[in-house]
């Protein structure tokens, strides 16, 4: 391999983009580029890669004239360029543009008009009932019967509210009081107070309402996967979140989770992405209902996950399968499935041990901190400057007061069922 063999240039600044710096670097000593809007927390004050702030890198205007003039200069430095977008927004712009780009770039992008039949939970509900997924009772509210919606669901209090598409553009700059991510309520007062709120705001997508499914966060799973140039998947590694995130802007996003094996739910995702021909990282968030013993299926999002770290605790690096795909050719015959128990984790072990509720799994995140079995994204041996040192320490211990303002016992809805 030559250090020119290709470049991996990664869309986003987030924790995301930093824990997909570190695999490129492990992998193959590599210093990718970052392209943003600003430089965020996870990745202030570090040298480990190069980056470039474009004003409104965000906006659609800018977006596909400025990455084409920076790929098309790149491309004069490197046999290959690979993009990596760690973002919902990012990855919808590579998909509408990325056909457009042509040989400047190396790995594909799902098409637009298979993007539009994934993009919002409601659409991605459509797929799961043709294909046999599993996933919650939904009702789904437009701008006009949001008030109305809840008399009528077909299920009970307590429910779980959310945007169509969470991180779309949209909800992300509308603004009202008591906005969340997610939302669980408990009755129609509650509801209808937020949702009066919400309708004051500029936020006119849909609403999806579901059925709560009982059981806390340790009763989710995630899995994230790569799909091949040709479609066919490549890896696949399913993990138990632990802990959730509290924060009202946060709620939601997962901060523990311990990587397990299932491969029965494997072969089921994987038949589903390579019957929709789909190409690059997917990413889905799932609950398993302790009442059906089936896996509920929330979101599919088109992109390595915000929390895709742990799979690198379970031993394995994805972006290690993308570039041996996109840029070296290389084909694997089979599938390869994570099978290592280990922990990634956001928050301090402190938080841990107070927030996670099951005794079971307190003992097994002891027990893997003690065997040194533990990932966490942003604490990188690599990264020797101080003042990021420092900085990323303050925002950990930042979680405790967030876990202190607003954590609440998912469980005790699960009492009422």
């Amino acid at each position: 391999m030559s250090e020119r063999d290709f470049l991996p240039v990664i869309l986003g600044s987030d924790e995301n983009a930093y824990g997909t710096v570190r695999l490129f670097r492990e992998a193959y000593g590599i210093r990718p580029l970052l392209l943003c809007t600003r430089r965020l927390i996870p990745t202030l004050d570090s040298d480990l890669f190069d980056i470039e702030c474009i004003p409104d890198f965000d906006s659609e205007k800018v977006f596909p004239d400025a990455l084409r003039r920076i790929l098309t200069e790149k491309k004069k430095e490197y046999g290959k360029l690979i993009v990596v977008a760690c973002s919902d927004y990012y990855a919808a712009m590579m998909s509408k543009y990325g056909a457009g780009f042509g040989d400047l770039v190396a790995n594909s992008f799902i098409s637009p008009s298979l993007l539009d039949t994934l993009d919002t939970k409601d659409k991605f509900y459509a797929l799961c009932e043709k294909y046999g997924l599993d996933y919650p009772k939904t009702v789904v509210a437009s701008p006009e019967n949001r008030e109305s919606a809840v008399e009528d669901m077909g299920f009970s209090f307590p429910i779980v509210v959310k945007p169509e598409n969470s991180n779309a553009y949209e909800y992300l700059h509308c603004s009202f009081e008591g906005k969340k991510k997610v939302f669980f309520f408990d009755t129609k007062e509650e509801y209808l107070t937020v949702i009066r709120a919400m309708n004051g705001s500029d936020y006119r997508g849909n609403l999806i309402i579901q059925e709560f499914i009982p059981g806390g966060d340790d009763a989710m799973r995630v899995m994230n996967a790569y799909s091949g140039n040709d479609g066919k998947v490549r890896v696949m590694c399913l993990g138990q979140p632990v802990l959730e995130e509290y924060s009202p802007k946060t709620l939601g996003n997962y901060a523990a989770i311990i990587s397990r094996s299932d491969k029965e739910i494997c072969d089921r995702i994987r038949g589903f992405l390579e019957e929709l021909g789909y190409v690059g990282y997917s990413n889905f968030d799932m609950k398993y209902d302790r009442r059906t013993g089936k896996y509920m299926m929330f979101e599919i999002n088109p992109r390595p996950g915000r929390s895709s770290y742990f799979v690198r605790a379970a031993g394995i690096n994805m972006m290690k399968e993308l570039v041996d795909d996109a840029v070296y050719g290389k084909k694997r015959d089979t599938v390869l499935y994570s099978s290592e128990t280990a922990l990634w984790t956001a928050v301090p072990k402190g938080v841990l041990l107070k927030y996670v509720k099951d005794e079971g799994l307190r003992s097994e995140i002891r027990t893997l901190w003690k065997a040194k079995k533990v990932e966490r994204t942003l604490f990188n041996p690599e990264d020797k400057n101080l003042k990021r040192r420092l900085r990323v320490r303050r925002y950990y211990l930042t979680y405790y007061k967030a876990y202190r303002l607003y954590y609440f016992d998912k469980e005790a809805r699960s009492a009422k069922q």
